[in-house]
């Protein structure tokens, strides 16, 4: 057990070293684990700059931007939109406009402040796909009832045993990102989580979500591992909120 000990804690150490944050920006997580050093990781990334809805707009261009300066859609792979002026507005189908997400609903927190503007969970998606997937908790499907052209997003029935109603899949290339988005949700409002109201969440502040979810969650995050998008966008988030995604910086950061 010593031995075990030693090398998590050597481990903990070097992850540290090679995180993506500012220079003793996590120092007041060192030494933690488990549910202590999910508190200790809230107390650094609580308070952000809170923005206001209109500015998400804005701000999306510089967390959300493809390398041809396209919006970076993540519900559709057969959109193109241009930044503001291919936002919603009305939408007649895949591909008419994009709009501002809550990947993590915002009705499960009764649409609050600061949680409704808060960059880490909010992505530009495709408008049609984003009201196919309304507030369904995320999971995987076997037999969807709807899909996103190529059949990229997925709606239907549950097939993760713990759970059987509908719920909305997103493509494999990006379950690790909502993953991780979801661990910063638990991390970052750790004092308010357990009054929210989810088939994910499970009333209390540690570890926040169902047994189903947090399994689910986790596979996804080890199956698809950060990319460079995700440390790119935590920066250009970090850089608009002065908070960073921690699950983001320290890659496996949630197995602890």
């Amino acid at each position: 057990m010593k031995r075990i000990s030693f090398f998590l804690s050597f481990l903990i150490a070097c992850v540290i070293l090679v995180a993506q944050a500012p220079n003793g920006y996590y120092n007041d997580a060192k030494g933690y684990k488990g549910s202590a050093l999910k508190t200790a990781l809230f107390g650094i990334i609580d308070g952000h700059n809170s923005r206001s809805y209109s500015q998400l707009w804005t701000d999306m261009q510089y967390t959300d931007a493809r390398s041809d300066g396209s919006v970076w859609d993540m519900y559709s792979n057969t959109t193109h939109y241009t930044f503001i002026e291919d936002q919603c507005g009305n939408y007649s189908g895949e591909g008419s406009c994009y709009n501002r997400e809550h990947s993590f609903p915002k009705s499960w927190f009764n649409d609050a402040s600061p949680m409704y503007t808060d960059l880490f969970h909010l992505y530009p998606t495709d408008g049609y796909i984003n009201g196919m997937r309304s507030n369904y908790p995320f999971g995987e499907t076997n037999s969807p009832s709807k899909t996103s052209n190529n059949g990229y997003s997925k709606l239907g029935p549950s097939s993760i045993s713990g759970y059987s109603g509908t719920v909305f899949e997103p493509a494999d290339e990006y379950k690790g990102d909502f993953a991780r988005t979801y661990f910063y949700m638990a991390t970052r409002y750790e004092d308010l989580i357990d009054n929210w109201d989810s088939p994910m969440l499970s009333g209390n502040s540690y570890p926040a979500y169902t047994t189903w979810a947090i399994e689910m969650l986790l596979r996804w995050a080890k199956e698809d591992p950060v990319s460079e998008k995700e440390i790119a966008r935590n920066n250009a988030v970090y850089e608009i909120q002065y908070n960073r995604n921690p699950y983001i910086d320290f890659p496996g950061l949630e197995q602890y």
